[in-house]
């Protein structure tokens, strides 16, 4: 999930449970205009950040406690991260998406979609 420095989604991608968030990392951020990603330890890959300096962007990402070399981060623009937990708490405001009930992915992607344009019009 990406969103906008307001906390409003721009980006979504579903995966299965059990896969990984950082291989999905270049996929959210390809065509945004953005100057800082900000995200999780989950994605803290030397593909990772290059993919986001590549696009002229900063990446603040702390790094993962058994990295040898810690990679410095700006903790006062890391606290902004918060704004994507903030919008899947009131997107789990709604039953569908907090329990999935929908058999295909497809629906259930759907019903998210709509979900997260309730939460824009607000």
């Amino acid at each position: 999930m990406a969103v906008s420095g307001l906390g409003l989604p721009t980006r979504l991608i579903l995966t299965p449970g059990q896969a990984a968030d950082s291989p999905q990392a270049e996929a959210l951020i390809d065509g945004l205009a953005t100057e800082v990603v900000v995200a999780d330890k989950g994605y803290d890959s030397r593909a990772v950040v290059e993919a986001i300096e590549s696009r002229g962007a900063k990446a603040v990402i702390p790094s993962l406690r058994n990295r040898k070399i810690q990679r410095p981060y700006d903790r006062d623009r890391y606290r902004d991260r918060n704004l994507v937990e903030r919008f899947w708490h009131k997107a789990k405001q709604y039953r569908r998406v907090a329990t999935r009930y929908d058999k295909t992915a497809k629906n259930f992607l759907g019903f998210v979609h709509v979900a997260s344009i309730r939460i824009l019009l607000r």
